[in-house]
């Protein structure tokens, strides 16, 4: 019977997959982000986790912002956040609100990548003269059509897609007597995929001839 240890062993050969298929997609977005103005990282629901990931970690870059808006988060309900990440416009307020613009680089997490404001906040942004970087699901997302007035999903409105290789559904395990699958891998496999973003900016900024404004843990 599947348990702990089988979703494990799932669980990591998906990260295995993603650490041996995404390098050159993390390269690339690690390209952008040494020449930005700006690096900016977001995302809505669970996928929040992974803009908070990249932001005010020990190890992490120092200069990054994120757009952490309350209601597109999980701790003023569920429901509620569900209900905002589908709301067309609502993108628009975000980016009115957070002063993106030219030269600068934005990582849009979103597993599925099919809801309106982070698609929308995407293609806004990039309207903005900023670049755009996706961390999202492609199985996922080509599986699933877009909930987005202008029928696009994210990773058709990106510059660099990074994929989290999760399956449909983000849940991997099947249980006897459960009617739905259980163990989702996305936030584990896009905090991978974050941190080894972040470790391959450290390394082309130095690379470069630059000193790295890097965080170090307020507990050592």
């Amino acid at each position: 019977m599947p348990g702990a240890e089988e979703f494990m062993r799932r669980a990591l050969a998906i990260a295995e997959r993603a650490a041996s298929t995404q390098v050159e997609a993390i390269r690339r977005a690690a390209e952008l982000v040494v020449d930005a103005r700006v690096f900016w990282v977001f995302g809505t629901g669970h996928s929040h986790l992974i803009a908070e990931e990249l932001y005010g970690r020990a190890g992490g870059l120092a200069d990054v912002r994120a757009v952490l808006e309350p209601g597109l988060m999980l701790h003023e309900g569920l429901l509620k956040s569900s209900l905002l990440e589908r709301l067309p416009g609502l993108a628009d307020v975000l980016l009115q609100t957070n002063d993106i613009g030219a030269g600068d680089v934005v990582l849009i997490a979103s597993n599925s990548g099919r809801n309106a404001v982070p698609v929308e906040f995407a293609v806004g942004a990039r309207a903005k003269g900023a670049k755009v970087i996706a961390l999202t699901s492609l199985a996922h997302s080509t599986a699933v059509s877009s909930r987005t007035p202008g029928g696009q999903r994210l990773f058709e409105v990106a510059d660099v897609v990074i994929d989290n290789c999760g399956e449909p559904g983000d849940a991997l395990i099947d249980v006897e007597g459960s009617p739905e699958r259980t163990g989702a891998t996305s936030t584990l496999v896009g905090a991978l995929l974050a941190q080894a973003l972040t470790v391959e900016i450290v390394t082309q900024l130095t690379t470069h001839g630059q000193s790295p404004n890097v965080l170090r843990s307020l507990n050592v």
